[in-house]
């Protein structure tokens, strides 16, 4: 009777350790894994109405860990020339292999009206400022963790 008792005590320690050491695993992910960086490469505009257009946007995703990632979900905001154009969201999940950018397409539906003097910008060929911000949720061996982003640049339309 009393080996049954210290086998059910030393059975609950050890659910009770890996219990704590997995919670201790997922609140130190802060330590272990550096944020991934989201990059546009390119934006491709095709009209689909005469007042509508979809943005075809070309991250670039780049991993800085020395482990894989997944890309859960991905809820973003673009603007062009400091004006808000149209929000997003990406639910397919994504690898993204340690060290390395992975290439991701996601769109934008936007109104012809909101891309203002942008439209001038693409069709001249000059540089476009644009800022991407959202919240990715990534997905390792380690746990899960939203991560709030912000990322603002220019983009060479020459070169598209």
């Amino acid at each position: 009777m009393k080996n049954l008792r210290v086998k059910k005590w030393v059975a609950n320690l050890c659910i009770l350790f890996l219990l704590t050491l997995s919670i201790c695993l997922v609140s130190c992910l802060d330590w272990i894994m550096e944020k991934p960086s989201f990059v546009v490469r390119e934006i491709i505009l095709s009209p689909s109405s005469f007042t509508d257009v979809n943005l075809l946007l070309g991250l670039d995703v780049q991993n800085p860990n020395r482990f894989d990632l997944t890309l859960k979900s991905f809820e973003y905001v673009l603007f062009l020339d400091n004006k808000e154009i149209g929000t997003g969201r990406l639910e397919k999940e994504i690898l993204v292999p340690s060290s390395s950018t992975t290439q991701v397409q996601v769109s934008v539906a936007a109104k012809f009206k909101d891309l203002g003097g942008s439209v001038k910008t693409i069709i001249t060929g000059h540089d476009l400022p644009y800022k991407i911000e959202g919240k990715a949720s990534i997905k390792t061996t380690f746990g899960s963790r939203d991560f709030p982003f912000s990322k603002d640049g220019r983009i060479n339309q020459k070169n598209l």
